[in-house]
């Protein structure tokens, strides 16, 4: 019988104020129902993958196929389960659902490391027959049976014991990570005349107190118009330690704690350290790999970042004369002086053309018509939220899944932008539905924050598109990890087109953006490009550091690193790692998002820069990168798109422009 897939049905939200703050665990009557709704989630899916595992062991099947469709059957139970705790944990505005999706997640996590361990279950799958098993059957196989070794199966007793003992520290720990810097929102307390600078509607928002005070949190929206736009030097300063001191100091032993599992688990099963372990199942293959194309990078980045950053300092030495150097606190704000008049691009005029819900339905419309896709909101808009937006997805009439878009801050909800699955595709059994957690302002918008959503959005679309899979392990973004912000980075280059731009980017006047304008900003854009590398190989290699060399002192080894790779000096009293989330979610990986640039840059050559939706291009692109989703190696389906290996010369061509 063919299943007819549908979107999952959820509570509604909340009717109150949605800028309400729900903390205090009285969650109301939907409160309730999400409470209610993770809990059965979780654990029937949970209870179903357990129950479908101990039928496989029980009474395996004779062929080869029909045993891994059981299998895959189980993997959509704990994927399902695992969405649920991931997600909602991290977003939902009660407290109290938030930790009951945590409980959810250490369940998952439990079942997910006793299946990795099971030896009657490892061999049950590694003796089966693979022979007249299709190359998506073959794959998902050699992987499962991959995944198995890694988890240490072939281990002794006293081995796995602890193996298990360490998967469960480290999701608590993780959790606790996590945790400290959602609900470590700091804040400065200033002066009205401190936000000389800063644009109007952004200081009609932040109302004076009733001591004559205005409050600026950590939060992004804040901190990001604030530390560009502010002329305040020490108010600057001030808010920029704060928020370079989030989870600390907390966050510094948790770390401390991460690392010590992620070292004890990789000598565990014989890797040489966790990059090690971690870099086996990506495109770059070995931790001395990472260690490599992170020195390349810097090396290439070194004289753009060099001329660039002494234009920023002779910039910022008509304020102070005496000043010798330049950090974080000050070098947004004096980039933005330099592009604003050297570089005739005030960003202030820029966001103007910007009004928030005018990129939404604008974003929508540009996506829809290069994949040719249809987002249709949906009839049903249950949500756990009331400024969540959602919608349907159609592909040549045809529904293929669910988005929705949770894209503004409040108390208690994850801090960064990403993408979450809620449900990953798998054909004539489940929908794909995917989750865009962002925190922008609710008016206009800078123009970094429509890159960032064009950016996150990719990963949206990656989920959907990939979501028509029969095996659930290849389904959505399912690629090798350091591969899977490519996508999402070439879909930025629609958001600085200028005919792209002019279908939605009108200012309250209703005039279109300047072609022009769109011009000088690309060429602002290209400033500075060469020191955003190096700062990003600073977090590489902090990310790669911390996993291969242990050290007492995380703050003391940060400031070695920064000076190694950074061009900006450390601040003095600041704790970034403690609120770089990245470390766990990436591990020793965050390498990962230059890696995925230079891939990037490589398949937007194949588009036309003068007709950016040409269908056959862009089909292609849909076709052979996003719609196969793990069941290719990353490199092969690069391949397929250009007719040739991937290489490093647009990055490279780009760094020099």
């Amino acid at each position: 019988m063919t299943i007819q897939p549908h979107p999952l049905t959820l509570p509604a939200a909340d009717s109150r104020d949605s800028r309400d703050s729900r903390d205090s665990g009285d969650s109301g009557d939907s409160g309730a129902d999400w409470l209610d709704w993770v809990g059965r989630r979780g654990d029937d899916e949970l209870a179903r993958c357990q129950s479908l595992v101990e039928e496989l062991k029980a009474s395996p099947p004779t062929e080869a196929l029909d045993a891994l469709h059981l299998w895959n059957d189980a993997q959509v139970a704990l994927s399902n389960a695992a969405a649920v705790g991931s997600l909602f944990a991290e977003i939902h505005p009660d407290k109290a659902v938030r930790d009951r999706a945590e409980a959810v997640a250490q369940g998952v996590q439990k079942v997910d490391t006793d299946l990795g361990l099971d030896q009657q279950l490892y061999g049950v799958l590694a003796g089966l027959d693979p022979a007249g098993l299709d190359a998506d059957a073959l794959r998902l196989l050699e992987r499962t049976l991959r995944d198995f070794r890694r988890s240490g199966v072939d281990r002794d007793d006293e081995t796995r014991a602890r193996l298990r003992e360490l998967s469960e520290k480290g999701l608590l720990l993780s959790q606790e990570f996590s945790k400290n810097i959602r609900e470590n929102v700091r804040s400065v307390r200033l002066r009205p005349e401190q936000l000389d600078g800063l644009p109007q509607d952004w200081v009609d928002a932040h109302p004076v107190d009733d001591e004559g005070l205005v409050t600026v949190t950590t939060d992004y929206p804040d901190v990001v118009p604030f530390r560009t736009f502010a002329k305040d030097a020490d108010a600057r300063r001030a808010l920029v330690k704060e928020f370079l001191t989030i989870g600390w100091p907390a966050n510094d032993a948790v770390l401390q704690d991460i690392l010590a599992v992620r070292r004890e688990t990789a000598a565990l099963l014989g890797y040489e350290s966790w990059a090690d372990y971690d870099a086996e199942v990506k495109m770059i293959g070995t931790g001395k790999a990472i260690a490599d194309f992170i020195d390349r990078i810097t090396e290439l980045a070194a004289d753009s970042a060099a001329r660039d950053k002494a234009v920023l300092l002779e910039r910022m030495r008509q304020d102070r004369p005496g000043a010798t150097d330049i950090d974080g606190a000050d070098h947004a704000y004096y980039a933005e002086l330099v592009r604003k008049e050297q570089l005739a691009v005030d960003a202030q005029r820029v966001r103007t053309y910007f009004p928030f819900e005018a990129v939404r339905q604008g974003l929508l419309d540009v996506t829809g018509r290069l994949f040719g896709l249809e987002w249709r909101p949906a009839e049903d808009p249950a949500t756990w939220h009331p400024e969540v937006a959602t919608y349907d997805v159609a592909f040549h009439g045809r529904r293929i899944g669910r988005i929705h878009l949770d894209l503004h801050p409040r108390d208690g909800k994850y801090k960064h932008a990403a993408q979450f699955d809620l449900v990953r595709g798998v054909r004539g059994v489940q929908l794909a539905e995917g989750v865009l957690v962002c925190n922008f302002n609710r008016g206009l918008m800078e123009h970094d924050e429509v890159v960032t959503l064009f950016h996150e959005f990719g990963h949206l679309v990656h989920h959907v598109v990939a979501g028509d899979q029969e095996w659930v392990r290849f389904s959505g973004v399912a690629t090798e990890w350091d591969f899977v912000e490519a996508p999402s980075q070439m879909l930025e280059e629609w958001a600085w087109d200028a005919d792209v731009l002019a279908t939605f980017a009108r200012n309250a006047e209703g005039e279109t953006i300047p072609a022009d304008l769109v011009a000088a900003m690309r060429r602002a854009d290209d400033f500075g490009k060469g020191y955003d590398a190096r700062t990003q190989m600073f977090y590489a290699a902090l990310s790669y550091d911390l996993h291969v060399n242990e050290t007492a002192d995380l703050t003391g080894r940060l400031k070695e690193l920064m000076a190694a790779y950074s061009v900006f000096p450390y601040i003095e009293g600041t704790h970034m790692h403690c609120h770089f989330g990245h470390l766990d979610g990436y591990s020793s990986a965050y390498y990962t998002y230059m890696w995925s640039l230079v891939i990037a840059k490589d398949m937007f050559s194949a588009f036309d820069r003068h007709d950016l939706f040409d269908p056959e291009v862009a089909g292609a692109y849909r076709d052979k990168v996003l719609a196969p989703g793990g069941r290719r190696d990353a490199a092969d389906l690069v391949a397929d798109f250009l007719g040739r290996p991937y290489t490093f010369d647009a990055y490279a061509a780009w760094l020099a422009e």
